[in-house]
């Protein structure tokens, strides 16, 4: 999304708490990135939630000096102060705040629990006095719309991004992998509900392919039968190609915004999802894809079974991905800023 943001605006200079060129998108080489003091722990580029200490109290010392700042935020930076209006693009309220279980986990993982628990009452406090100083917020998604009313008590203009990847482009197919698989592209936490997909591909008898990367990684692949496929994380061109010769994408998390089932469209590919959250914006029910009532094998085969028999609309999918444009989001985005802009 920053990198979205940052083409959006080339002349901009883009602000953040921790940079690390190679574990993260070659694009943002193209970009004038400036970063926190967090910066010199470097420990910290490769374990960013070390830091959750640190980050609320490092974004309260940054001054941004310019006309309008954009904030692209899931915690820390519509904490910055400005010396003109401030634009807070709202992923989710912090979701180690208001959704901590899910953030942290169940797992074996005592001392991060704690921290959450200690942190939380202040940071909460910290996070709706920084919500108060945006001049205007944006959300991704009508749950993160509903979210910024409950919580902070402001008005969000829902302005949904585009999907990251389209299928106009090279392909790279995977060695040895035939078509018509069930995708799953995910980062692997326990909360994304990887584990489910690979039992209902199971009780459906279809080979579930995962792209994604994370700690969850040996869990998964422990669980996984001879025909299913766990990649890592993979480049654009074999993304598209996966794409392209899945059956459906298969999304069983909670997510706040339902980007992955944008991308299938646009590749004509259909999805099943969880019913709630944002896959709600970008899904229609029977024409997209389908929905589950719940994040759990049976209830996944169930509608992984109905979607392979349905009959589902190529073009119908990918016009629902053109709703989504790269340049009606910039266009948007570009008016907010003019309006917000002091005449010259």
């Amino acid at each position: 999304m920053a990198l979205l943001l940052a083409h959006s605006f080339p002349e901009a200079r883009l602000y953040t708490s921790l940079y690390d060129p190679e574990a993260t998108f070659a694009g943002f080489a193209e970009v004038e990135v400036i970063t926190s003091p967090l910066q010199r722990w470097r420990v910290l580029q490769r374990h960013h939630r070390l830091g959750l200490p640190l980050y609320a109290r490092s974004f309260s010392r940054a001054l941004i000096d310019a006309d309008v700042t954009i904030c692209s935020s899931s915690g820390w930076a519509h904490g910055v102060a400005t010396t003109g209006a401030k634009v807070v693009y709202c992923h989710a309220p912090a979701r180690w705040l208001y959704q901590r279980e899910r953030y942290v986990g169940h797992g074996p993982h005592p001392l991060r629990q704690i921290a959450a628990r200690g942190l939380g009452a202040p940071l909460r406090h910290w996070d709706r006095r920084a919500a108060a100083t945006a001049t205007t917020y944006l959300a991704n998604s009508t749950v993160t719309a509903s979210a910024i009313a409950r919580l902070y008590g402001r008005t969000a203009e829902v302005l949904p991004p585009p999907p990251a990847l389209r299928p106009e482009g090279p392909q790279r197919p995977v060695e040895g992998l035939e078509p018509g698989y069930l995708l799953c592209v995910a980062r692997l936490l326990a909360y994304k509900n990887v584990d489910q997909v690979l039992a209902a591909g199971a009780l459906v008898n279809r080979p579930v392919v995962v792209v994604g990367d994370g700690p969850e990684a040996a869990h998964l692949a422990a669980l996984a039968r001879p025909g299913d496929r766990l990649l890592g994380r993979v480049d654009d061109e074999t993304l598209r190609w996966l794409y392209a010769n899945a059956s459906l994408l298969v999304a069983a998390s909670y997510e706040d915004y339902g980007l992955t089932p944008l991308e299938a469209a646009a590749s004509g590919v259909p999805t099943v999802a969880l019913g709630e959250g944002g896959y709600l914006d970008t899904i229609v029910d029977g024409e997209t894809g389908l929905f589950a009532d719940a994040p759990t094998a049976g209830a996944l085969a169930s509608a992984i079974t109905e979607a392979l028999g349905h009959r589902f609309d190529s073009a119908r999918l990918r016009a629902q991905a053109d709703r989504f444009s790269a340049d009606g989001f910039s266009a948007r985005l570009h008016a907010i800023v003019e309006s917000l802009s002091p005449l010259r």
